[in-house]
């Protein structure tokens, strides 16, 4: 056979390639795309592949190690790879491999190094892959691998490294990966693994690195209780354990990194954790820990970072923290944190991050701290401080970040807190600051967010000459005097200027024109003068423009039809006089609230004819003459005070709009009666006075007779509420629906059980059937509570139609709303509808203005107690409808005799001074509202696991913005591209503003929901609804 191949070899002229060699080649077919330097190298030609590009040979020529790692190789790994038994090294990591694994592998019996790392591979691990005896380092990370872990892992007498995280494996961990005695490495992270920790890690003595976060892992912590004397790292976060933190893991006495957060953890964080001297990093936050922060920390003599923000601790930060000399990261916001600081703290000379807002810590800040040369970030925002800032502060560091909002500070701004010409961000609105902004923050140059807002400052602005980067500017409600700088037209990133509320005089700088990127420009209250600067139509972004309560005169520029993308333009209370609107007003076609009164303009509103745009108009106390054009003809009866003013303004016609809306417009004459006032009252008018007249002293007595009788026959009332039989409609209802057959269920929820019934093509109505729980004593007042929701009318909230109660149960009759609700917008229909930024805003200030309605147009107050996404319906228009207000009331008192006591609302949205106890308070709703919002900017749930950090999504949101300010980082990806536009970014984040108000931890310090209105408002959104 010998010679036989030999002669053939020279009879041919060619070299036979050995059978690996041949195997590879082979191998290499399931490859769609190889790189030119492989093709180029695998040659048939070759005796052996053993000078191959990626192939080792050992001296007998057999391939023994095969590593082609970053190649950029797509395919699949063929079963030819199992041809290769002297393999001890399989490398084909960070390529684009796809398929399964193949079983063949296993073969390999000598393979050490298994190296298939950020690729593509999925399918289950072949079990029989792990009954390779000498397998040493098993590298499967970033893949979409899934199934379980092989139980039989534990045969690995060999393992060392174990890496298996970032693919969807699910299951349990196999509880013989204790036997794997060399193990030092295990990386579990972001799988779907579920069950318990085995407690059989505790006999891994080698163990070095532990990590298993993001998981769905229960049951409590089993570690710490064996040898773990070489753990060093580990990380338990984002999973769903039970119960608190092992006290045993103080023995665990070189571990260096610590992670557990939002793991659902409860009790206190153990004195033990004190013992471990070498640790470094200890991140714990996102979870339900309570207690004081205990002050055998500060034995922790290497620590870096301490993480513990948004937990329940309580009691002061001890005073030993102050021993932590390496310190670096300080982070315990979102607690329920009191007293000071410790002085020993700001004497800590590597601090570099100190994040403690959202408490009710107090005191001044210590003179001390302006020492500290690392200092880059102070975040003390929503707490009690007060005092005066050291003026030192800043001489010695480079500060990044500086957020000292809503406290009580007073005294002079710092004059030298840009010295290290790094500060971005400069917060330090909502307190009592006195004097003058500093020259230094005019020179700032790195400077991007500027809030000085609701303070006492005065003096003049600075010169902002330098101030490139500045791209958020809030100096409103002060006492700023002087004129504005024209050096504020160099800062060519600027999005939003607000000098609101000031004393500022001179005329606005025709520099401001420059601004290319401006989207949103606030002045109003000051003491401006002369006409508005032709340039500022170069502002082609602008979108709010305020200018109200200011001394301006001339004439309304038509420049201002460059400004595109206008919502706001408010020019009230000025001296603007002499001619009409200008006619290009009309093609702002984005235009939603006009504001022209308390002014001396004239001609006629024919320029608004077509602006369908506008919800909000106001030209009260001009001289406008003519008709009010037809498309704001439901603006006038909505709000006729906004048209008053104007003597010669008229109607062409009253809209049949019913009784109460002729009677709000009777200050508008008809166009066709201005020249014949002298005639008197005609004999249509007479007869109509006369009928009016009779029909009101008909009502009067029907209204006596009703008293009389309801005041004698209370009992008898409750009897026929209880047995009378349902209208005509519910009866229809009720046929429709095969007395509210299951197959008619649309929805369940905390409130009952909705049904759809379908009466004719465009007659389809939700019927809501409501248990009760009660007795007979409260059945009155419950008649009476829903009576009294059968009246409320209001764009925004869902109407009553018909109703009928028994004993035991009711039926409320709705209209059936066509796109569902807000939550199954959101999170529910699949694939997710397009929901553009315009659309999101609507939804929100519409819910807003029904919340507005309900707690201040109703008499008594509504307090809903449930607002949440599934409680706002949306109709065909995406126009929202607030459902169930009053609800959860009248289910109160039906419960009354056996649950007074009972939570009302729903997990997620419930305020957290309601935890305990029943929601009565409109503070409640603003919380709740708060979190809509949070959903409608991020759509995510309000306890979604996917979300980041794995927690409620107010902390979540908060603790992201507060590292970041970064708006891109928060909200849903399907709005990323919206955000390339400015102006569309300064409403989003005008609006989480407007969110992290609303659910702040103190009910006291939350806007009521006519401020709220007002906020979204001044935000401009991009919505058509209008406020009922």
């Amino acid at each position: 056979m010998v010679t036989w191949n030999l002669s053939l070899h020279v009879w041919t002229g060619r070299v036979i390639l050995s059978s690996n060699g041949l195997a590879l080649l082979s191998l290499s077919k399931h490859w769609t795309s190889v790189p030119a330097s492989i093709t180029s190298s695998w040659s048939a030609s070759d005796a052996t592949p053993c000078q191959w590009v990626g192939i080792e040979c050992n001296n007998a020529h057999n391939v023994v190690a095969l590593n082609l790692t970053g190649y950029g190789i797509s395919g699949q790994l063929g079963p030819e790879v199992g041809s290769f038994r002297h393999l001890q090294t399989l490398d084909l990591s960070v390529n684009n491999f796809s398929g399964k694994i193949p079983k063949e592998l296993a073969n390999c019996s000598l393979l050490e190094n298994l190296d298939l790392y950020e690729n593509g591979f999925s399918g289950e691990i072949p079990e029989s892959l792990f009954a390779i005896p000498a397998l040493a380092y098993v590298h499967l990370y970033t893949n979409s691998l899934n199934g379980s872990i092989p139980g039989n892992v534990g045969n690995l007498s060999e393992l060392v490294h174990l890496y298996l995280y970032e693919n969807q494996f699910s299951g349990v961990i196999p509880s013989s990966i204790g036997n794997c005695s060399k193990l030092q490495e295990l990386f579990l992270g972001h799988n779907q693994l579920t069950g318990e920790l085995p407690k059989s890690l505790n006999s891994l003595e080698n163990l070095v690195y532990l990590d298993v976060a993001n998981n769905s892992l229960e049951g409590s912590i089993p570690l710490g209780s064996g040898t773990c004397k070489n753990l060093i790292s580990l990380d338990l976060s984002y999973n769903k354990f039970s119960g608190g933190l092992p006290p045993v893991l103080g023995n665990c006495s070189n571990l260096t990194i610590f992670s557990a957060v939002g793991s659902n953890l409860e009790g206190t964080i153990p004195s033990s954790f004190g013992q471990l001297k070498y640790l470094s990093i200890l991140y714990l936050p996102q979870n339900q820990l309570s207690g004081k922060i205990p002050p055998e920390l500060g034995k922790c003599e290497s620590l870096k970072k301490l993480h513990l923000y948004k937990n329940q601790l309580v009691g002061e930060i001890p005073d030993e923290l102050g021993m932590l000399t390496q310190l670096e990261d300080l982070e315990l916001f979102e607690n329920q944190l009191t007293g000071e600081i410790p002085i020993s703290i700001w004497k800590i000379q590597s601090l570099q991050h100190i994040l403690v807002y959202n408490n009710s810590l107090t005191g001044e800040l210590p003179v001390v701290m302006t020492e500290l040369k690392q200092l880059k970030n102070i975040s003390l925002f929503n707490n009690l401080f007060f005092g005066v800032i050291p003026q030192t502060l800043g001489i010695n560091s480079s500060l990044w970040q500086l957020d000292f909002t809503n406290n009580k500070f007073t005294g002079k701004i710092p004059p030298n807190l840009c010295r290290g010409k790094q500060l971005r961000v400069l917060n330090l609105g909502f307190n009592r600051f006195q004097g003058t902004i500093p020259s230094d923050v005019g020179n700032c140059s790195t400077l991007r967010r500027l809030k000085l807002e609701q303070n006492n400052l005065i003096g003049v602005l600075p010169q902002f000459a330098k101030n490139s980067s500045l791209s958020y500017m809030d100096i409103s409600n002060n006492e700023i005097s002087g004129e504005i700088p024209s050096t504020l037209g160099n800062c060519s990133n600027l999005t939003a200027i607000n000098l609101s509320m000031n004393n500022l005089t001179g005329v606005i700088p025709q520099e401001l024109g420059s601004l290319a990127e401006l989207g949103s420009l606030i002045l109003f209250k000051n003491n401006l003068v002369g006409p508005l600067p032709p340039r500022l139509s170069n502002c082609t972004k602008m979108d709010k423009f305020d200018v109200g309560s200011n001394l301006l005169n001339g004439s309304i520029p038509s420049s201002l039809r460059s400004w595109t993308g206008l919502s706001t333009l408010i020019l009230s209370d000025n001296n603007f006089i002499g001619g009409p609107i200008p006619s290009e007003l009309g093609k702002l076609a984005r235009l939603q609230r006009l504001d022209l009164s308390h002014n001396n303009l004239t001609g006629t509103l024919k320029a608004l004819d077509y602006m369908n745009s506008l919800i909000e108009v106001d030209v009260s106390d001009n001289n406008f003459t003519g008709a009010v054009p037809e498309t704001l003809m439901n603006l006038l009866n909505s709000s006729p005070l906004s048209f008053l003013g104007n003597p010669y303004l008229c109607v062409n016609y009253l809209p049949s709009c019913g009784s109460t809306c002729a009677r709000r417009n009777n200050s508008f004459k008809p166009c066709n009666s201005q020249s014949s006032k002298h005639r008197g009252l005609s004999k249509v008018a007479i007869a109509f006075i006369s009928l009016g007249s009779s029909l009101f002293v008909v009502f009067v007595l029907c209204v006596l007779v009703y008293m009389f009788l309801l005041r004698k026959k209370t009992k008898q009332e409750l009897e026929i509420s209880a047995q009378e039989g349902p209208s005509a409609l519910l009866n229809k209802v009720l046929e429709a629906t095969s007395n509210l057959n299951g197959q008619y269920i649309i929805g369940k929820g905390a409130h009952g059980t909705v049904y759809k019934a379908s009466l004719a093509p465009d007659k389809d109505y939700a019927v809501k059937k409501l248990l009760f729980a009660g007795h007979e004593g409260t059945r009155l007042s419950m008649v009476r509570e829903i009576q009294t929701i059968g009246t409320i009318r209001h764009r925004n909230l869902v109407k009553l139609e018909d109703f009928w109660l028994r004993k035991d149960h009711g039926l409320i009759l709705y209209r059936y709303m066509q796109s569902g609700s807000l939550h199954d917008v959101l999170h529910e229909i699949k694939p997710p509808p397009t929901l553009e930024w315009s659309v999101r805003y609507r939804i929100a200030l519409g819910t807003a203005y029904g919340l507005e309605y309900l707690h201040y147009d109703c008499d008594p107050p509504i307090v809903h107690r449930d607002v949440k996404p599934m409680n706002i319906l949306l109709d065909a228009d995406m126009e929202p409808h607030i459902a169930d207000f009053g609800i959860a009331k009248l289910l109160d008192q039906s419960s009354a005799s056996t649950t007074s006591t009972a939570i009302v609302g729903t997990t997620g949205y419930i305020a957290p001074e309601n935890a305990f106890r029943p929601a009565k308070t409109v503070e409640s709703d603003v919380y709740s509202y708060g979190v809509v919002l949070h959903e409608l900017i991020t759509r995510k749930k309000a306890l979604d696991p996917s979300f980041v950090e794995q927690t409620d999504i107010v902390g979540c949101v908060r603790s992201v913005w507060s590292n970041t300010e970064e708006i891109d980082q928060i909200v849903d990806s399907s709005l990323k591209e919206e955000l390339l536009d400015s102006s569309i970014m300064d409403q989003v984040v005008d609006v989480l503003m407007v969110a992290f108000r609303c659910t702040d931890k103190d009910p006291r310090k939350r806007p009521t929901m006519r401020d709220v209105v007002k906020r979204l408002l001044d935000a401009n959104p991009e919505v058509r609804s209008i406020k009922g």
